[in-house]
């Protein structure tokens, strides 16, 4: 695969190749159903752009993650206009990286997306829990009309009989909450996470699959971290606290891939989007540093 310029940090040929890499970047600018504020469909650039400004040495873990390799796909987008097909497309995009054995980072880009790398992961890792970092449940039937909605996104993913885990929610609507209860849903609420969401992380994690698919919706963080997103809510989580449980989730579990989603660029704010850069950056560090670990 070709050395592209533009790849995420502007890491060198050697490590940028994807025959070496261990982990890929797959940007997909996809956004259909976006219900507020709009602009997702710029969020994969934005990452991209703004990783240029990483510095790559890690002072927490001591080396640079870029050390293993990462490898930045060209942008993909579906060209089906029906919903269930695009998903396929996705699906079948990001399957094949798996498959290659590469650990999958998807930059939305819209929260709907999920769905698709989710059912890759399955179908190649097997037995797969799915760990959501978000401030809403998205468990809703349909939303505006379409089952394939940002808002419906975890109800699929419940539907398919995945275990999941919720992090960071404080906005749902009493269905969604019905459903949590009736299915006994994992939950962090967003008012539990500064004084118990560690333990309660721990305790969560714990029973969950080995095997794990973090999905990162970026209105996890407070807007005061996170401003750009289409539909912020006060009360969300902070970095340091946030990284915590990232770290103990790549120690105690085998993630296989990640995306990052839902950030809406202003084209001023760079905060946010050179916090969504440096997040994946962490996550591929936290990677390395559990993988050596092991051996």
């Amino acid at each position: 695969m070709p050395y592209l310029p533009e790849n995420f940090a502007l890491l060198e040929p050697e490590l940028a190749d994807y025959a070496r890499a261990r982990a890929v970047v797959l940007p997909v600018p996809f956004e259909r159903t976006t219900s507020y504020g709009k602009g997702t469909v710029g969020g994969p650039a934005a990452i991209l752009a703004a990783s240029h400004q990483l510095e790559l040495y890690d002072e927490e873990l001591r080396f640079e993650p870029a050390d293993q390799g990462i490898a930045t796909l060209p942008l993909f987008l579906p060209e089906s206009f029906d919903m269930a097909e695009a998903m396929a497309e996705i699906e079948a995009e990001a399957r094949q990286h798996l498959e290659a054995g590469k650990f999958l980072v998807t930059l939305g880009g819209e929260h709907s997306l999920t769905q698709a790398p989710v059912r890759a992961a399955a179908s190649v890792h097997g037995g797969l829990g799915v760990v959501q970092f978000d401030a809403h449940a998205d468990l809703r039937e349909e939303f505006e009309g379409t089952p394939f909605s940002h808002a419906s996104v975890m109800r699929r993913i419940v539907e398919d009989g995945l275990p999941t885990l919720a992090i960071g929610l404080r906005a749902l609507s009493a269905p969604e909450a019905r459903l949590v209860d009736e299915h006994q849903l994992p939950v962090i609420w967003g008012y539990e996470l500064e004084e118990r969401g560690d333990q309660l992380f721990d305790d969560y994690l714990a029973k969950l699959p080995d095997t794990i698919y973090l999905t990162f919706d970026l209105d996890f963080f407070d807007p005061s971290l996170v401003p750009a997103t289409g539909t912020p809510e006060p009360g969300g989580g902070r970095w340091w606290p946030t990284l915590r449980m990232l770290r103990r989730l790549f120690e105690t579990k085998r993630v296989v891939a990640m995306d990052v989603v839902e950030l809406a660029p202003t084209g001023t704010h760079h905060a946010s989007d050179f916090l969504a850069a440096k997040l994946v950056y962490k996550c591929l560090g936290y990677l390395a540093h559990a993988e050596a670990a092991r051996g």
